[in-house]
């Protein structure tokens, strides 16, 4: 029987216990009692959803927010909802203060076999200006009980340019990663999200060379470390790429559960009711919790799918560059030469380099 054709479907889980300064995502410190209500509206949508027809999930991903916030068994419920192929990767973010032997056996036992486990830093005073309550030890001890657990997989999630971090600080966060030897390492810039308290706090606001250096020192350490640097962002031992993030950055289709989760279907982008009130009130009236889309014309999806493709190891076709124009920030692929992939100095401007990007004729 032929393999399904790749689909996923992220949930979006929109509680958590504090909220961090740079946080604008969807997520609410003060609605834990609707809880149960959320996890009910999923279930529902699902059941809505499966009834017309979803794909197949070949990848989930449950995301948030603090995933692990919620009682397992009541994530599991609705996981229980997704139709999934064999195999499918299912990921889960967590927060380390959040990892028991408990929670990590439920997952197990409901299909969960990968974990997103949110470090930051491990260095004491950047945790607590990110906003942040773990601590290294408690990384630690959660990396342990993941193993213990038999997660052949996961990720460990890591942020430079929160205020008051040195290079020295971001190089020790790096070597402690290194030292846990996680299958799979995430480390993104601080980015400043308008009406987040770190944006009202220009003092904070991180400096663009900083990063760059910080960048540079995690491309040197996790390739010193062996892992294949395969998104500007994105880290892995061969094997432990993540497919559902795979999945956004070729384009692939997606479905979105939850309030203001987005998807991505048959050429056309939409998203969710923003706030859970919203959500459970339309799941319990019967009414469709899409709250907009938008249509892209088909030039526009394939200038959309070479910036993403960039940003990888898979680069873009050569003719979609004029590679002499962009000495030093795009090189011949390795194995592929009609395509060009960046350079290190090209993903510290990979902005740039996409706005030079053209669709081949024939590619739209």
């Amino acid at each position: 029987m032929p393999a399904p054709p790749p689909f996923g479907v992220y949930l979006h889980i929109p509680f958590c216990s504090a909220r961090c300064d740079y946080c604008s995502f969807a997520t609410w410190t003060d609605r834990h009692h609707l809880i149960d209500a959320y996890l009910a509206a999923c279930r529902a949508d699902l059941d809505r959803l499966a009834a017309a027809g979803l794909p197949t999930a070949t990848t989930v991903f449950v995301g948030g927010g603090t995933p692990s916030l919620v009682p397992a068994a009541g994530l599991v419920s609705v996981l229980d909802r997704i139709p999934r192929a064999p195999g499918c990767e299912v990921t889960v973010e967590c927060n380390p203060d959040d990892v028991t032997p408990e929670l990590l056996a439920a997952y197990r036992a409901g299909g969960v076999d990968r974990i997103s486990l949110g470090v930051q830093s491990t260095s004491a005073h950047v945790l607590l200006a990110l906003g942040r309550a773990h601590d290294r030890a408690n990384v630690q001890r959660a990396v342990a009980l993941i193993r213990q657990a038999g997660f052949r997989s996961f990720n460990l999630d890591v942020i430079y340019g929160g205020a008051g971090e040195s290079l020295a600080d971001w190089r020790a966060t790096l070597e402690d990663v290194v030292a846990l030897d996680p299958p799979h390492v995430s480390a993104y810039a601080l980015t400043v999200e308008a009406g987040t308290p770190l944006a009202a706090d220009t003092a904070r606001h991180p400096d663009d060379d900083d990063q760059a250096d910080k960048y540079l020192a995690a491309v040197e350490i996790l390739g010193a470390a062996g892992y294949e640097h395969y998104e500007i962002s994105n880290w892995a031992r061969p094997g432990h790429e993540c497919r559902h993030n795979r999945l956004y950055w070729s384009m692939g289709e997606y479905q979105g559960v939850g309030c203001a989760a987005h998807s991505h279907r048959d050429g056309r982008r939409f998203w969710n009711l923003r706030t859970p009130d919203r959500y459970i009130a339309a799941v319990e009236r019967g009414e469709d919790v899409v709250a907009a889309g938008e249509a892209l014309p088909a030039e526009e999806r394939a200038l959309e799918a070479l910036q993403l493709s960039l940003r990888t190891s898979d680069g873009v076709p050569a003719a979609a560059l004029d590679a002499d124009a962009l000495p030093g920030l795009v090189a011949p692929h390795p194995t592929e030469p009609d395509r060009l992939v960046l350079t290190t100095e090209g993903m510290l401007l990979a902005n740039e380099v996409a706005l030079r990007l053209e669709v081949p004729p024939g590619l739209s």
